[in-house]
């Protein structure tokens, strides 16, 4: 190991600057290690895997979720969308259908999908087409969306809401009495972890619009939602010992015997975690209010249940207010 001075002399300036140095006597083989442990220390992977790895770092990694998303949009989220509308002039226009947007009915559509054989117009034998799972013809159309008595897109408002309301993370679990299309529960799978959305569902149609066409379309087959055919409230097959988060129905007890809703309730009661627990009804709750308020919390109460208010919820796709009743489990 020797001492020695290194001499810099910049022609321009004439300056002379020496330095002490460390001269070592050191093998090739040391340098290229030395080199070689060098590049190991500073990650050239991507950003986002980076991330990943220091966000999970002895945190059980991909099945723990540590971030809660924002769910609804703000108040600056709306002054953007008029911002925008008035920025490019935008009005409403006569609904009138205009040449190049595809001017047909959906009924057209369908006669052509038959007539065609499918979408693209090849002609020939069933035997040879290679599609991997036939889809009907109406769900292709997206008949429906047009099966619901609101916009298809206000599932979105009806999430929104009810997340927000139960105060929902990633990792809860939700049930959905009557979850039809898909026309909210798709909001739902897409939030929640796989396996973590249940759904009650008695027509079997929408049950194929549901597997066939919108979980797919959504790409939200990974999430695996467990969505059962069957009806009379009967909720044995999600098994004895799943316990709920939230529990909504959204205008499916308007159409059922009080009778059948307070059996369902009843059933219910076990499945709702207690305290934080939610389950939520719209529209109305005839079922109880019938029987007047005295004889209904005396109901509620004999289940296991107590009824804690009534919601109005301002909707941006509805164009009106929607109503909803909240009820919670207060014991265990």
């Amino acid at each position: 190991m020797a001492l020695s001075t290194v001499t810099y002399s910049p022609t321009q300036k004439g300056i002379v600057i020496s330095i002490p140095t460390l001269v070592l006597s050191v093998s090739v083989g040391a340098i290229m290690l030395f080199f070689l442990l060098s590049s190991l220390s500073t990650c050239s992977c991507p950003s986002s895997l980076q991330s990943f790895n220091d966000n999970n770092n002895g945190r059980g990694g991909l099945g723990e979720v540590d971030k809660k998303e924002r769910i609804s949009a703000t108040q600056e989220d709306i002054k953007w969308i008029k911002d925008q509308i008035q920025a490019n002039g935008l009005h409403m226009q006569d609904n009138v259908l205009r040449k190049g947007i595809n001017p047909r009915t959906r009924a057209q559509q369908l006669q052509d999908l038959i007539q065609f054989k499918g979408i693209s117009h090849y002609e020939g034998p069933v035997s040879d087409n290679h599609t991997a799972l036939p889809c009907p013809g109406e769900l292709l159309v997206e008949e429906h969306h047009s099966n619901y008595g609101e916009p298809w897109a206000g599932g979105r408002d009806v999430f929104e809401f009810l997340a927000e309301s139960s105060h929902l993370s990633p990792n809860s679990r939700v049930l959905e009495i009557g979850c039809g299309t898909l026309r909210v529960g798709l909001h739902f799978i897409r939030y929640l972890v796989p396996e973590h959305f249940h759904c009650l569902e008695r027509d079997e149609l929408s049950l194929m619009a549901a597997f066939r066409y919108e979980l797919p379309s959504q790409g939200l087959l990974h999430k695996r939602p467990l969505i059962v055919k069957g009806e009379d409230m009967d909720f044995s097959k999600f098994g004895s010992g799943v316990v709920y988060d939230l529990i909504y129905a959204s205008a499916v007890f308007l159409h059922m015997p009080d009778k059948l809703v307070w059996a369902g309730l009843e059933r219910l009661v076990g499945m709702l975690k207690p305290y934080d627990g939610r389950i939520f009804v719209s529209h109305n709750i005839k079922f109880c209010s019938r029987l007047g308020s005295e004889e209904c919390t005396k109901r509620l109460t004999s289940l296991g249940l107590e009824y804690s208010g009534k919601h109005t919820h301002d909707s941006l796709l509805f164009n009106h207010y929607e109503i909803w009743f909240e009820f919670r489990r207060p014991k265990a």
